[in-house]
């Protein structure tokens, strides 16, 4: 077998208990490298656009990339891949810590988990193998209890993903949780709740194993003349985590603010890394082998927000606050702790309640629906008080945990105005408006609304990439092509979230040459530029085919009015709207896709893909 991989796939059966390994053929490795690609693969042969989300023939894909398990730097990543239940096409989320790393060294690349139990569970799996034991003495633990019971049971050498309450609930908003009180997560597309449906509370693994790569030399020298740069260029994530980016984002108009209809924030600095940093952080932490360490240890030490736990992320930042107009930072570390505590993705979840907190101003909701309490933009109260129905699956949560999306529709009136999604998926806290490329982004990832699907706004900041033609960081008000440098950016996301190294590293200074040479020094293969951007670009159409069998066309590669048609009035990106129909007639001619975006037939045979 090739450097880098294990070659073997764990395939797990909750219905009858069976537990097989499977050995994938060199070629889908090669064709779809691991992680996102693989996953993808599985996905499509195993579901189609019948298939129930919360179904047992609903799969469940972990899977792990060449790069988990070695030296290569922020490498201890893995994917999470099922249908969702919140958008109803293709779902995953990727997640940091050390789970994956775990996984690898028991010697498996992935797990696929069919079927149902007849009554909770959770899988052990160590050198060798997996077995379903007894999980009923863990159903109703928070993601925290979870971590710290399956430690005293298996040893605190044991890394452990595991779903809480609202997973258990099938919440649709409800994330996977990983590394206990350090949480992190695939937060994003419901994931949780296709874990819960199949009555799985935790998947835990324990190994040693070495990864073998294929020339250990050769790699330790490419690492070691790339990581000084990548430290020294991500250095303030080092200092305040991902919340360093707060302050700048909303100068320059891409902070979210009161569902996405504000401009401008005089209270950002309440908020800020900074603020993190001088008041409640006590520590960082890292993910196997990263040489960033952007996760913060914080601590509240008295008064209602008590907690001690990981800080929040600039996304919970924005949505949490920005989005609700909260500036109480202990607030929102509090609520960012409910949220990994229950198995909540802090995104959706500050979506939702800022999406409530408009119909509750516009008299669309009143109190006789949230239960008497007051959803008041800026409301700390209100916003934790929702988590926990959310959560909970209580009142108005129970209807919020749909999504957006579903909550407008059964709400109805004008409520659908003010529900700020892409395909079922809220917003991340990223405003298009202040990024032409992010409105394109966000109408075509393939798992809805996601900043990271194209990562396109990393390359109109800071980022560089003068083998994709981006020696310098683009304008990021331009308005043509934007189709050409939309698919190559998602094209490379794909290849990264399926080698499985962290998008951070862009910032860093990362080039296509550096992956070209790791996968050369790890698994043995010397792949070519081409070949490499053809495999992100399989990765991507498959994806595509798969959101097709599920109904998906131009109707959906959309985005909200408000966002193409309500410009910020103030701040920095004042007066700009995101020309999405051109751009997505340039992208559409770029993907070699029909005007309804169907992937034609002869980008599918170029692509050694079929329908």
């Amino acid at each position: 077998m090739m450097g880098g991989y294990c070659g073997k796939v764990l395939r797990i059966n909750l219905d009858d208990g069976s537990v097989r390994e499977q050995s994938p053929n060199q070629d889908l490795y090669r064709k779809y490298i691991g992680g996102s690609g693989i996953g993808a693969r599985f996905l499509y042969d195993m579901t189609d656009g019948d298939t129930d989300p919360l179904g047992p023939e609903n799969p469940l894909i972990f899977m792990t990339g060449p790069f988990a398990g070695t030296t290569v730097p922020t490498s201890g990543r893995h994917q999470i891949i099922a249908k969702s239940p919140l958008t109803g096409i293709y779902g995953e989320g990727d997640a940091g810590g050390t789970w994956g790393t775990g996984l690898k060294r028991c010697g498996y690349d992935g797990i696929v988990i069919e079927g149902r139990s007849a009554k909770p569970v959770y899988i052990m799996v160590r050198e060798g193998g997996a077995e379903i034991l007894d999980g009923q003495s863990l159903w109703g633990r928070d993601t925290y209890q979870t971590d710290q019971l399956l430690k005293g049971i298996h040893g605190d050498k044991v890394t452990v993903s595991c779903i809480g309450p609202a997973g258990e609930k099938q919440v649709r908003l409800a994330s996977i949780m990983h590394d206990g009180s350090h949480a992190r997560a695939a937060g994003r597309t419901g994931l949780g709740a296709v874990m819960g449906s199949k009555r799985l509370k935790a998947v835990v693994v324990c190994g040693r194993m070495e990864i073998p790569v294929a020339d250990s030399r050769g790699l330790k020298r490419s690492i070691k003349e790339i990581s000084p740069t990548i430290i020294q260029k991500t250095v303030g994530m080092k200092q305040q985590g991902t919340a360093v980016g707060t302050v700048g984002a909303e100068k320059i108009g891409d902070f979210p603010l009161k569902n996405w209809a504000g401009s401008t924030w005089d209270k950002i600095e309440n908020i800020s890394g900074q603020r993190m940093q001088d008041t409640i952080h006590t520590g960082r932490y890292f993910c196997s082998g990263c040489i960033i360490g952007c996760g913060r240890e914080v601590e509240v030490r008295e008064g209602p927000y008590a907690m001690k736990g990981a800080g929040p992320e600039y996304e919970t930042l924005g949505t949490l606050g920005g989005l609700c107009l909260v500036d109480n930072l202990e607030a929102i570390a509090y609520g960012g702790e409910l949220c990994n505590r229950y198995g909540i993705d802090t995104i959706s979840a500050g979506s939702v309640i800022a999406f409530a907190m408009e119909l509750y101003e516009r008299g669309i909701i009143n109190v006789g629906h949230t239960g008497g309490l007051e959803l008041d933009w800026g409301s700390d109260r209100a916003m934790i008080e929702m988590i926990h129905m959310i959560g909970r699956k209580e009142g108005l949560g129970e209807l919020l945990g749909r999504g957006v999306r579903e909550a407008a529709r059964q709400i109805g009136g004008t409520a659908g105005d003010y529900a700020i999604h892409s395909k079922g998926l809220e917003f991340p806290a990223h405003d298009p408006r202040a990024f032409n490329s992010l409105a394109l982004g966000y109408a075509t990832a393939n798992r809805g609304a996601c900043h990271l699907q194209g990562a396109s706004y990393f390359f109109e900041k800071t980022a560089t990439m003068p083998e994709l033609g981006i020696p310098q960081p683009k304008d990021r008000f331009r308005a043509d092509q934007q189709g050409e440098f939309q698919k190559n950016t998602q094209d490379l996301m794909g290849l990264m979230d399926s080698l499985k190294v962290c998008k951070f590293t862009l910032y860093g200074g990362l080039r296509t040459t550096h992956i070209r040479d790791w996968l050369k020094y790890v698994v043995g293969w010397d792949m070519g530029f081409e070949e490499l951007m053809t495999a992100g670009e399989r990765i991507f159409n498959l994806k595509r085919m798969y959101n097709a069998k599920c109904g998906i066309t131009r109707s959906d590669d959309t985005i909200p009015k408000r966002i193409l048609s309500q410009p910020r009035t103030r701040g920095g990106a004042k007066g700009n709207l995101p020309p999405l129909e051109p751009m997505l007639d340039e992208y559409y001619i770029a993907r070699g896709w029909d005007k309804n975006g169907i992937p034609l037939e002869a980008t599918v045979d170029r692509l050694n893909l079929s329908w």
